[in-house]
C-alpha cells in the first residue's frame, strides 16, 4: 500500500515517508444556533423604538412634569440622532473587540437600564441623561443588525432585513398605540407609562446572551471574532456619502415624526389618546412594508424607483397635515408611514452595496453614524419653528422641503455597484 493510500488511523505517529493525519473537517455552527440568532434579532428590533414612540404622546404631560419649553423638548427630540451618531461610530471597534453577540447583549442591557431610571431621574438632566444611556444601547444594536445578517445569512440577507425591520416597525407602533392606555390603566402617571417598556428590553436580554462566548460562526469561523476592516477609504465612494444623506434626511423625516406628530394632531384638536394612535397607524404602515419592500429591493439592480415612490407618499402626507390637519388625519398617518419605509430600504441597501461582511461592518457604521449626526438639527429647528412661530406652517414646510435632497441622495445610493468599486 502507498503511503498515500495508507489510512490516518493505522498509526497514532506519523510513519517515515506517511502524510500526517489530515485535521479534523471543520464544523458548522449548531443546529439551534440559527434559530437563536432570529429570534435575538426580532426582540432586539422590537426594543430599538420604544424608548422614543413611547415618548411622544406623553411629550405633553413630560415638559409639564419636568417644566420644558418648547425649545428644550425640540432638544429631546434631538438626542436620538445625536446618541446613534455619537455611539454608533463606536460600534465596529467593540464588535471586532468583544463580538457582535456581546455587544447586542449589553445593548438590550442598557436600553432596560435607561428605560428603567429615566421616568423617575426628578429632573430635565436626568431625564437627558437616562434617555442617552438607552439610546447608547440602540445605536450599536441598530448599526450591528446589518453585521449580523450578512454573517448569519449572507443568502438572505432581503428578507431577514425584512423580518427584522418588521419587528422594529411592530415595536414602533406598539409603543406609540399603547403608552396613552396604560398610563390611564396603571393610574394616569407619565412615569408609569414610560417605565413599563423597561420590561421588554429586559426580556430581549435573554437570547444574547448564549451568544455573548460563542465560538461556532455561520461559516465556522470564531463568530466573535469579527474579521479586520477592509483597507477602504470609504469616505472616497459616492455610494457611501449618497447612503450616509439618504440615512440622516430619512432619519430627519423618522424623528420629526416620531417626536412630533402627536403634537400636530392633539393642536388640530384630536385627543392625547387618539394622536397616540395615528401615530401608531403611521409606524403600522412599516409592519407589512419593512417585510415586502427590501425583499422586492434586494431583486432590483437600481432602488432609485422606490425612493420616488416612498418620497412621493411622503410630500403627500405633508401636504395633507399643512392643508387639513385633522379632517384626513388618519390617510395623512398612512402616507407618512409608507414614506417612513425609507429606513428599511436604507438598511437593505448597506448590505448590497459592499460585496464582504467587513465592508458591511465598515458601511453600516459610516453611513448611520454619519447620517444620524446630519440629521440632529431638524427636531430641535422644528422645535424652535414651532415655538416662535405659534403654528405649524413653517416646521411642515421644512419637513417637506427635506424630502427632495432625501429623494435625490436615495436615487445615488440605490445605484448597482459597491464601494470597492469606488474606494
Amino acid at each position: 500500500m502507498s503511503h498515500d493510500e495508507t489510512p490516518a488511523t493505522l498509526s497514532p505517529t506519523p510513519t517515515r515517508g506517511a502524510h500526517p493525519p489530515a485535521p479534523a473537517p471543520a464544523t458548522g455552527p449548531a443546529p439551534w444556533l440559527p434559530r437563536l440568532v432570529v429570534v435575538g434579532l426580532v426582540l432586539a428590533a422590537l426594543n430599538l423604538r420604544p424608548a422614543i414612540t413611547s415618548l411622544g404622546p406623553l411629550l405633553e404631560e413630560v415638559r409639564d412634569g419636568l417644566h420644558m419649553s418648547g425649545s428644550v423638548a425640540g432638544v429631546l427630540t434631538s438626542v436620538p440622532p445625536f446618541c446613534f451618531a455619537l455611539f454608533g461610530f463606536m460600534a465596529p471597534r467593540l464588535a471586532r473587540r468583544f463580538g457582535p453577540g456581546a455587544i447586542v447583549c449589553a445593548g438590550m442591557a442598557a436600553i432596560a437600564a435607561g428605560l428603567l431610571i429615566r421616568p423617575f431621574a426628578g429632573s430635565t438632566a436626568g431625564f437627558l441623561a437616562a434617555s442617552a444611556l438607552a439610546l447608547m444601547g440602540i445605536a450599536v444594536s441598530n448599526v450591528l443588525m446589518p453585521v449580523i445578517v450578512k454573517r448569519w445569512f449572507p443568502d438572505r440577507v432581503g428578507s431577514m432585513t425584512g423580518l427584522y425591520s418588521m419587528a422594529l416597525a411592530l415595536g414602533t407602533a406598539l409603543a406609540a398605540a399603547l403608552t396613552v392606555p396604560m398610563t390611564n390603566a396603571l393610574g394616569g402617571s407619565w412615569q408609569t407609562g414610560l417605565v413599563v417598556w423597561a420590561a421588554l428590553a429586559a426580556v430581549a436580554i435573554v437570547p444574547w446572551l448564549p451568544l455573548v462566548r460563542d465560538r461556532d460562526g455561520a461559516s465556522g469561523k470564531p463568530a466573535e471574532q469579527l474579521p479586520p476592516a477592509p483597507a477602504l477609504r470609504i469616505t472616497r465612494s459616492r455610494t457611501s456619502w449618497a447612503l450616509a444623506c439618504f440615512f440622516g434626511l430619512q432619519a430627519t423625516a423618522a424623528y420629526i415624526t416620531m417626536g412630533w406628530m402627536p403634537q400636530i394632531f392633539r393642536d388640530a384638536g384630536i385627543s392625547a389618546g387618539t394622536a397616540g394612535v395615528l401615530l401608531a397607524v403611521t409606524m403600522a404602515m412599516g409592519v407589512p412594508l419593512a417585510f415586502v419592500i427590501p425583499r422586492a429591493a434586494a431583486r432590483l439592480r437600481n432602488q432609485g424607483p422606490i425612493v420616488l415612490v416612498l418620497g412621493g407618499c411622503g410630500l403627500l402626507g405633508y401636504a395633507g397635515l399643512y392643508l387639513a390637519p385633522a379632517g384626513g388625519a388618519w390617510l395623512w398617518a398612512v402616507l407618512l408611514g409608507v414614506a417612513n419605509c425609507a429606513f428599511p430600504l436604507a438598511l437593505t441597501m448597506i448590505g448590497m452595496r459592499s460585496r464582504t461582511g467587513a465592508g458591511v461592518v465598515r458601511l453600516s457604521a459610516f453611513a448611520q453614524s454619519t447620517g444620524y449626526l446630519l440629521s440632529i438639527p431638524g427636531p430641535l429647528l422644528v422645535g424652535v419653528l414651532y415655538q416662535h412661530s405659534g403654528g405649524w406652517g413653517l416646521p411642515i414646510g421644512l419637513m417637506a422641503a427635506l424630502m427632495i435632497p432625501q429623494m435625490a441622495a436615495g436615487v445615488l445610493a440605490g445605484r448597482d455597484r459597491t464601494i470597492e468599486d469606488e474606494c
